[in-house]
C-alpha cells in the first residue's frame, strides 16, 4: 500500500488515472441508478476513503488540477458561463415558479437559521445553508470562506451537505411528482385540459449592441478570452464593493450577473463554454477542486459534522416545503408542483429532468399522455432548478460569507 502511495506521488500521470477513475466510477453509478445514488456522493465517499487509506493528500494537485487553475480560472469561467445560459424570456414566462422558489428558499433559510440554530452551532448553519439552497458553486464559496476563518468542521460540512442532500430530495420529489401527475391525468381524461405555454423560448433575433462574431472567428481561444475578461471585471466589482459590509458583492455573484449582462449585450455567446467545447473540462476541474478539500475530512471532523448536517437538512427542507405549499395556494398554482420545483434546490439539473421523465413514464398509458405530462411539468422543473441552483444559491452564498 505504501509503495502504491509513493508511486502516485512520484508520477502525475498515475495520479491523474486514479483521480479520473474515481470520478468515472461515480458517474457510472449515477447513470446506472438513474441519479437515485448521486455521483457526487459516490465520488466524495471514494475520495474520503482514499485519503484515509492510501491516497497522497495532494493527489489532485499532483494530477495537475491545482490552484490557480481550478480555484480561480475554472470556477470563475464556469460561473460566468452560467450567466450565458440564462434565458430571460423563459424566466419571465414561468414567473409563478420563480416567486414560489424564492418563497420556499426564504422558508428554508428562516427555518434553518432560527429553528435549527437552537440545536447546532451557528457556524454550521451559515456554512451549510447556502449549499442546501443550491449547488456546487455555493458549496465551494462557503467551504473556502469557512476554511479561511479556520472553521474546518464547517468547511467540511459545506461539502458534505452538497454531496448528500440529494438523498432527501430524490424520494420526496418522486412522490410529489407522481401525485401531481395523477392529478393532471385525471383532468386530462375528464376533458379539463388547460395546457401551459411550454414552448421553448425562441432564439432571439433582436439586434444587440455588439454584433455577433462570425462563427469562423469564434475559436476556443476567443471564447475563453471573452469569458476571462468578464470574469476579471467581476473580480474588480468584488474589490470595489469589499468595504460595503453586508451589502458587498461577492466576485462570483458579480460574475454570474455580468455573464447575463454581457450575453444580452452580445459580447458573450449563449452557452459559451459549450460553444467552445470546454464545458466538461472546466466542470471537471471545479469538481476536483471541491473534492480536494475533503483531504481535511478526518474521521473526527466528519463525525462532528454529520449530526448538524442531518438536523439542518430535515428542518430546512421542512421549512421550505411548508412555505412552498402556501405559496402555491396564494399564486393559484398546484401546491404539489410548487413543492416539486422548490425541491430542485437539493439536486438541480439533470436529476430534475430524470425524475420528471421517470414519473411521467410510470403514469402515462400512451405517448399522448406522456407528452401532456411532460409539457405541464418539465418546464417548471427546469426553471425551478435554474432559479434555485444556478442563480439564487450563489447570491445567498455571497451574502452568508459575511456572517461567518
Amino acid at each position: 500500500m505504501q509503495a502504491f502511495t509513493e508511486a502516485i506521488a512520484a508520477n502525475p500521470l498515475l495520479a491523474f488515472i486514479v483521480v479520473a477513475l474515481v470520478y468515472a466510477i461515480g458517474d457510472t453509478i449515477g447513470v446506472l441508478s438513474k441519479a437515485w445514488i448521486p455521483s457526487t456522493f459516490v465520488i466524495a465517499c471514494m475520495f474520503i476513503a482514499g485519503y484515509w487509506t492510501f491516497f497522497p493528500k495532494e493527489i489532485i494537485s499532483i494530477a495537475g488540477f491545482s490552484a490557480p487553475f481550478t480555484s480561480t480560472f475554472c470556477i470563475y469561467l464556469l460561473v460566468t458561463h452560467m450567466g450565458t445560459t440564462i434565458n430571460l424570456k423563459e424566466l419571465a414566462r414561468q414567473w409563478k415558479v420563480i416567486v414560489s422558489c424564492l418563497c420556499g428558499l426564504v422558508g428554508m433559510i428562516i427555518a434553518g437559521y432560527f429553528i435549527a440554530g437552537m440545536f447546532i452551532d451557528k457556524s454550521y448553519i451559515v456554512a451549510g445553508l447556502p449549499p442546501l439552497t443550491g449547488g456546487i458553486v455555493a458549496a465551494n464559496i462557503m467551504s473556502e470562506a469557512a476554511a479561511a476563518k479556520g472553521l474546518t468542521v464547517a468547511s467540511v460540512l459545506a461539502l458534505a451537505m452538497y454531496s448528500v442532500q440529494g438523498f432527501a430530495g430524490y424520494p420526496l420529489t418522486a412522490i410529489v411528482l407522481k401525485k401531481e401527475g395523477k392529478r393532471l391525468l385525471a383532468d386530462y381524461k375528464a376533458g379539463k385540459v388547460i395546457k401551459i405555454d411550454t414552448s421553448a423560448a425562441e432564439e432571439e433575433h433582436k439586434k444587440k449592441l455588439i454584433p455577433a462574431m462570425p462563427t469562423k472567428f469564434l475559436s476556443t481561444a476567443v471564447c475563453l478570452v471573452k469569458l476571462a475578461l468578464v470574469s476579471y471585471l467581476a473580480t474588480w466589482v468584488g474589490k470595489w464593493t469589499a468595504g460595503w459590509g453586508y451589502a458587498k458583492i461577492h466576485p462570483l455573484v458579480a460574475a454570474l450577473v455580468l455573464g447575463v449582462v454581457f450575453t444580452e449585450l452580445g459580447f458573450l455567446e449563449k452557452d459559451a463554454l459549450k460553444k467552445c467545447s470546454c464545458f466538461n473540462l472546466i466542470a471537471f476541474g471545479v469538481m476536483l477542486f471541491i473534492f480536494d478539500a475533503l483531504k481535511n475530512a478526518t474521521p473526527e471532523i466528519l463525525g462532528a459534522a454529520i449530526v448538524p448536517m442531518m438536523i439542518l437538512i430535515v428542518i430546512g427542507v421542512a421549512g421550505m416545503c411548508i412555505v412552498a405549499y402556501i405559496s402555491g395556494k396564494v399564486l393559484k398554482m398546484s401546491p404539489l408542483m410548487a413543492i416539486a420545483v422548490n425541491l430542485t434546490a437539493l439536486y438541480g439539473f439533470p436529476p430534475n429532468y430524470v425524475l420528471t421523465d421517470e414519473a411521467t413514464t410510470a403514469l402515462a398509458s400512451n405517448p399522448e399522455e406522456k407528452q401532456y405530462l411532460m409539457d405541464n411539468m418539465l418546464p417548471q422543473m427546469i426553471v425551478g432548478g435554474f432559479v434555485t441552483v444556478t442563480i439564487t444559491s450563489v447570491i445567498i452564498a455571497g451574502i452568508f460569507t459575511s456572517l461567518l
